[in-house]
């Protein structure tokens, strides 16, 4: 394991300042060729499986489980009890709250057919990759489906089950989740809406941080 060499990380202004180690419970396992950025923390009971890489500044909740593989990017937040499987990639800035469970097949058996032998769990034609992408955010007790992504600054709502891909900046919740708002960086509606209809959205400012958005056919842009 690579628990990550102290180094400079720029803050606004050219401000430099020493990240320190990776910091690593006693409790966690950590196997083989895992790499884990300076300034991140790993708590209790956490597993994480072999060459997987996680980015600096990154939190790793208690009793969390990442599988082999996966890539985690900087400042990304894992609460306690995650379920991270195979052929997983997570941005910059993601929040990954607890209890949300990845998967990577949709049509998973544990045995051949004719049920003699165990399939291997290693990935085959049927692993599908998930892509989350940065400053996204997931609601605690979420389910992910696999061979889609989630959006830039997309948002899910807790306990949602993901089946489709959620485009950028949009607020998905229900099983299966839909659209129900555009949001903001900061995580605020600048638009709701039954669920579904993706209305065009004039200019518009975020009441909280005043950042301005419009959307056309369920495509959000930021405005300058």
């Amino acid at each position: 394991m690579d628990s990550g060499k102290p180094t400079a990380n720029a803050l606004g202004g050219g401000v430099l300042i020493e990240l320190p180690p990776a910091r690593i419970h006693p409790t966690a396992l950590v196997e083989r060729d895992v790499r884990i950025g300076p300034g991140s923390s790993v708590w209790d009971n956490v597993h994480i499986r072999y060459s997987t890489t996680i980015g600096q500044e990154c939190i790793v909740g208690e009793k969390t489980h990442i599988s082999y593989e996966v890539v985690i990017g900087d400042r990304v937040k894992i609460n306690a009890f995650v379920y991270i499987c195979t052929a997983v990639t997570i941005e910059d800035g993601v929040m990954i709250s607890a209890g949300t469970i990845f998967t990577n097949d949709r049509f998973p058996r544990a045995t051949t057919s004719d049920l003699r032998e165990l399939r291997t769990s290693a990935p085959d034609e049927h692993t599908l990759p998930t892509l989350v992408k940065a400053g996204a955010t997931i609601g605690a007790g979420a389910i992910i489906g696999c061979g889609l992504s989630i959006g830039r600054f997309g948002m899910v709502g807790m306990g949602s089950v993901v089946t489709r891909t959620v485009p950028d900046f949009h607020l998905v919740v229900g099983n299966p989740a839909r659209t129900i708002a555009y949001v903001c960086r900061c995580g605020e509606p600048f638009a709701r809406f039954r669920p579904g209809e993706l209305p065009d959205v004039a200019p518009t400012a975020c009441h909280v941080c005043g950042l301005r958005y419009s959307a056309a056919a369920g495509a959000v842009s930021e405005l300058g």
